[in-house]
Formats: C-alpha cells, sequence, structure tokens
C-alpha cells in the first residue's frame, strides 16, 4: 500500500502573519547579522511541568520531555495535530506488503540534518540499532521488538545485526520486516525512542552528544539553548523538510516546579500556555473549569499504585487482591481529584480503538478481610509494616500524590487493621529506587502512547522495561503475544481481555485508581495551531500567536 505524502496541516501565511504582529521589530532583527536568536524574545512560551531529566529521544520516559523531544527530532512518521493519526515524516511515503510484515519506507530526497547532511537510510538503522542496544539502557527498546530479531539481538541471543529485520537498500530507502503484521506500527514510527538521530556526533561525543555545538537535529526545531531550571529554547529549523509550515521562529519551554507557580506565570503574561495535568492546582479547579481558556478532555491516561510482588507480603497474590478491594475508588475522586476523572474499574481506559475492557471487583471490605485472613493475616494481626512510596511535589502533582497515598492509609486501615506508612521522595530517586524494585507499594501513571490497548497492556510482560514490579506470568506474555499475532481486531481484543482480566483480578501487580481528564489553559483567540485530542498530542511545529491579520482567531491552521 502506498501513502500519499501528508497535507500541509496549516495555511502557509500563518507563520508570516504571526511576524506582523508587535515582534515584527524582533523578527526583522533576527534576520540581520546584527542579532542573534538566542537573545530575542520568544514567541510561544509553554509550561512543561518537570525539569528534563534527557534530551535523549531514546532513553526519555517522560512526557514533558518527549514534547521536547519530538520537536527536536523526527521519525519515520508523526502524529498530525487533530486527531493524533500517524502522518508521513522523514519518510515521504511506504509500501506494505500483501501479508502485513514488510514495510519498505522511502525516505524524503530533501531531509537533512539541521546541520546541512543528507538524512540517510543508514541513518534510520544505526539510530533503530542504538534504541535497541543494553548500551543505551532505553526504557522503551521494547518497542522495537515487534521487529524480526530484535528482542534475540537485545538480549544477546542473537549478534549478528543481519539477522534483525531493518536494513538499508538504498541511501533513501529502508525496509523492515516485523514477526507478524502490527495494527500500530505507523504509530510506534512516531514515538521518541524510533526517531533518527545523528550517528556522527554520537560517536564522536559519547554520552555528552546533546552538548555538540551545533547540534544536528531531524525535526522541525533546533535546540538553542539548555539552561537547567531555567528554560530549553527551541529555535525554527530553516532546513526542515517541512520547515515552510513551521509556524514560530522561537518556543521557550520552562520547567515549572507547581501548578501555583505555573498558574502565576500565565496570569502574568509569561506563558502562553500551561501544558500539563499535573500543572492545574486542583483546589481552584472549581473555578478553574469555568474560564473559556481552560480546556478539559477525555485523556488516554491511567492513575494506580503497584505493588513489588518479589518478597512478602506482596508476593501473595491473595494480599494483593486484598488491598484492591479494600481500595475505594470513588472516594478518592470525590474527595480529592474535583476534575472530570472517572474510577477506573479496569487498567485500559475507555475510548480505546477497538477495545472494551473488562473490569475488575469493585470495594468490598468483606471479600478484602476475607483474603487477607486467608494469606495469614486475619484482621490485619501479624502483618508487617510496609511502605506507600511517592514523589514530593517538586513534580508538579507531587501533592495530590501526597494526599492518594494519605487517602490510602487510612483506607487499608480502616478495612484491613494494616499500618502502612507513607514515603514522599524527589522524583528522580522515586523512578531510580522503582526500577530497582526498592518499594513496597508505590504510586504510578502511564500516558497511552498510542491509541491501542497494548500500549497499556505490554507494559507487564515479563521483559518490558517499564514493568518495575517484579510480576511475570507466562500465560499473560502468551496472551499479549497472541493478541498481536491477530489480524482479526475481534479475536485480538478477546485476547487482550483475557490477559488484562489476570492483570486486575487474578494476580493483580497493579490496581488502577482513576482516568486521567485532560487540563491545559491557553486562550484559543490568541493561540493557533491547537486542537484537543485523545493523547493529547500537539505539535510543537503547528503552534503559533495569532495576529492582527487573523481577526482573533486562529484560522489558518483549521484548514480553512
Amino acid at each position: 500500500m502506498q501513502i500519499a505524502n501528508r497535507a500541509t496541516g496549516k495555511h502557509p501565511l500563518a507563520r508570516f502573519c504571526f511576524l506582523a504582529t508587535p515582534f515584527l521589530i524582533s523578527a526583522l532583527c533576527l534576520l540581520s547579522s546584527g542579532c542573534h536568536r538566542l537573545e530575542s524574545q520568544a514567541n510561544i512560551t509553554i509550561c512543561n511541568a518537570n525539569e528534563p531529566e534527557s534530551l535523549d529521544p531514546h532513553i526519555v520516559t517522560g512526557i514533558s520531555e518527549m514534547r521536547i523531544t519530538k520537536a527536536l527530532f523526527d521519525g519515520l512518521t508523526k502524529l498530525e495535530p487533530r486527531h493524533a493519526t500517524p502522518i508521513p515524516a522523514l519518510a515521504e511515503r511506504w509500501d506494505t506488503s500483501p501479508d502485513g510484515r514488510t514495510y519498505t519506507f522511502h525516505l524524503r530526497t530533501n531531509a537533512v540534518w539541521s546541520t546541512g547532511e543528507p538524512i540517510t537510510s543508514d541513518d534510520v538503522v544505526w539510530s533503530w540499532f542504538r534504541a535497541l542496544s543494553p548500551a543505551t539502557a532505553g526504557d522503551y527498546a521494547g518497542q522495537l521488538f515487534y521487529i524480526k530479531g530484535a528482542e534475540d539481538w537485545n538480549s544477546g541471543r542473537i549478534t549478528n545485526a543481519t539477522e534483525v529485520g531493518v536494513r538499508a537498500l538504498d541511501a533513501k530507502t529502508v525496509q523492515v520486516e516485523l514477526n507478524s503484521p502490527l495494527a500500530f506500527f505507523l504509530e510506534l514510527c512516531s514515538f521518541p525512542t524510533l526517531a533518527v538521530v545523528p550517528r556522527h556526533v554520537i560517536e564522536q561525543n559519547g554520552d555528552r552528544w546533546l552538548h555538540a555545538k551545533p547540534l544536528p537535529t531531524s525535526g522541525a526545531f533546533t535546540l538553542g539553548a539548555w539552561r537547567v531550571n531555567d528554560k530549553v529554547r527551541l529555535l525554527r529549523n530553516p532546513l526542515y523538510w517541512d520547515a515552510d509550515n513551521t509556524a514560530s521562529e522561537i518556543i521557550d519551554v520552562l520547567p515549572t516546579g507547581s501548578p501555583n507557580t505555573a498558574l502565576n506565570l500565565y496570569e502574568r503574561g509569561v506563558a502562553d500556555i500551561v501544558w500539563d495535568k499535573d500543572l492545574v492546582p486542583t483546589e481552584l479547579m472549581d473555578v478553574l473549569t469555568k474560564r473559556p481558556d481552560f480546556h478539559s478532555f477525555t485523556y488516554l491516561g491511567t492513575y494506580f499504585y503497584r505493588f513489588n510482588v518479589t518478597k512478602p507480603p506482596f508476593n501473595d497474590p491473595r494480599v494483593r487482591r486484598a488491598f484492591a478491594l479494600a481500595t475505594d475508588k470513588n472516594r478518592i475522586i470525590a474527595k480529592l481529584t474535583k476534575g472530570a476523572e472517572r474510577p477506573a474499574w479496569h487498567f485500559v481506559p475507555e475510548g480505546v480503538a477497538n477495545y472494551t475492557a473488562p473490569s475488575a471487583p469493585g470495594f468490598n471490605p468483606e471479600t478484602a478481610r476475607k483474603y487477607l485472613a486467608e494469606a495469614g493475616y486475619p484482621a490485619g494481626k501479624g502483618f508487617p509494616r510496609v511502605t506507600y512510596t511517592f514523589f514530593s511535589a517538586a513534580g508538579g502533582g507531587g501533592k495530590l500524590h501526597g494526599k492518594v497515598g494519605i487517602e490510602l492509609q487510612q483506607m487499608w486501615k480502616d478495612v484491613l487493621g494494616v499500618d502502612v506508612e507513607l514515603r514522599q521522595i524527589e522524583r528522580k530517586v522515586f523512578y531510580s529506587q522503582q526500577s530497582k524494585l526498592d518499594y513496597d507499594i508505590s504510586t504510578s501513571s502511564w500516558i497511552g502512547d498510542y491509541n491501542d490497548a497494548n500500549t497499556f497492556l505490554d507494559l507487564f510482560t515479563s521483559t518490558s522495561g517499564n514493568n518495575r514490579t517484579g510480576w511475570k506470568n507466562s500465560r499473560y506474555d502468551a496472551l499479549i503475544k497472541e493478541a498481536n499475532l491477530q489480524t482479526d481486531l475481534q479475536k485480538r481484543a478477546e485476547n487482550f481481555r483475557r490477559a488484562e482480566t489476570i492483570l486486575i483480578t487474578d494476580e493483580p501487580p497493579i490496581v488502577p485508581l482513576y482516568f486521567y481528564a485532560g487540563f491545559n489553559y491557553f486562550d484559543p483567540q490568541k493561540i493557533g495551531g491547537i486542537w484537543q485530542n485523545i493523547l493529547d498530542e500537539h505539535p510543537m511545529q503547528y503552534i503559533y500567536k495569532v495576529g492582527p491579520c487573523e481577526g482573533g482567531e486562529a484560522r489558518a491552521l483549521r484548514g480553512k
């Protein structure tokens, strides 16, 4: 199957329309030899939650970092801004074999690095092998395991790279052979783990490659500056293959420590967009929801807690089921979140394409006490002191994590008679300890990487880098694998449902609490190029400040 070139997605005059605003003098200055974009005022300023831990697309795991890396590094595809569906990026088109297992991607002839060198098929292949390499230690390496031989190469079971199903046929053609047809493969090709990065710079600079000057990028922007705890400055890449449709010259992304700080920056006009659900003050939710610049939407995300199942008492599924049934999800929403969240009776959110999830049992104190007694702890007697770990408020949503912890602590005491200690730690330490299984119970959340049940359910396969529970179940693994071999959507969904029942009912290593609602704020009379979608996907390439020629409305990017 051939895919035609993507639609441009915005009016070609939008960027120049913006330059007719009061920033005209600054913009003209940018074009002169006497000025530099690093000292200029940004066109758009965004509050984006945490300070990035990295901007390496092959190792980032957080949404706030991924927003930036997607602006810097393209993949073969990217997600369009209206519906978050995949469209051509570095690949201008692709062919698919009749059995759906082989994709042949044709790179754009005008795809070049921001420093001018051509982007080749060898760059794509090398980048994917880097993401797959254990030396890179990316949590998302498993995104490539759908490629023939990739998992075996990652694990060391094979060492010959030619046995892995990705190869350069010529300078502008990449062929990918999958283990089986994959419904969401084109979505995966847009994910940061599969982004194309500059081999020559990484090999020369090693772990400090992001400090290279100039830093070659493959995306719509280059990295103008990264000032820790201040801002990341993105500069329009004039050599980008789609540069004519990049709507802003300069975007500043601010790491923001708290919801109140973000709101203050926005109200003072320092920030144009507040772009993270954790940057909305829950105590002001009732007021904010009435504002025209506050936006809420259905979002593919689940808030949950996870158990470390490698040691007592949570190595016993009966104990885990007891804690799950002693958790009143409705109470948490009513008392704490105060938004449009819904209780999570399953892990995969509602709204995922081609899937309806099974439901786990709800709040049931009597059965919870029964399971705990069967595990040897009647009325909580003899139960060891365990710890519920969450990260601190510097992460933006840390205050809510603590409140949820307090509520859970009280529920488990009231229903089960057990004592749970609360432990708050710094965000980086939190994720490090979670990866090392240095916890008992831990707060967690997951936002879908693409609109498919697999992006949630494959987290807890035995080999997933995001599992972080120590839980392994061969039947679960087999069901996920079988689901992804299916071309029949009904049979695929049924395999996923059986797997999810194991995950949330039979042997729960996790307990879903609620489904996220997405929240952000920006004034649509002033900011254009943003559409609400289920993945909260808003490519920075298309975002712009509405100028006088827009008549106060964001018309240019609406396809009118």
